[in-house]
């Protein structure tokens, strides 16, 4: 609870004399929504604006569904990622099985993992030799 207070989720209790915390009744409604909206993945900062919206008198029903569909195109990015990830890793997998370590050469470090390509060639203001850009150093 104390977290709740401190992340401003929660107005601080009353008091009884003795000091202890005196939780009103809808405190723990408040939090059993905090824990539900972190479960669905809601930042404690977005928690915190729709119990604004709601203890300002406002339903917050279009602000969760806004932050509910931002969530869903974070996780559709993210998942999109992995799925390329993946596609990579399991080049990289079928690759390694057919790789014969004996025929990688001192030059290289891992041929597995080096793909040919523009970077690895001589373009434009490449050293041939090196295959790396010269730049005057200072």
């Amino acid at each position: 609870m104390r977290i709740g207070e401190q992340a401003g989720l929660l107005p601080a209790p009353p008091r009884t004399s003795g000091g202890y915390c005196d939780y009103p009744r809808h405190a723990l409604a408040r939090l059993g929504f905090i824990r539900d909206a972190q479960a669905a993945g809601l930042t404690l900062a977005e928690i915190r604006s729709v119990l604004t919206l709601r203890d300002s008198g406002q339903a917050p029903c279009a602000r969760v569904g806004a932050l509910i569909d931002q969530h869903l195109a974070e996780i559709d990015r993210r998942m999109a990622e992995l799925r390329e990830a993946r596609t990579e890793l399991q080049e990289l997998a079928r690759r390694a099985a057919v790789t014969d370590p004996d025929s990688c050469s001192e030059g290289e470090i891992c041929t597995i993992l080096s793909r040919p390509g523009p970077a690895s060639r001589p373009g434009p203001g490449r050293d041939a030799e090196r295959g790396v850009r010269r730049r005057p150093c200072r």
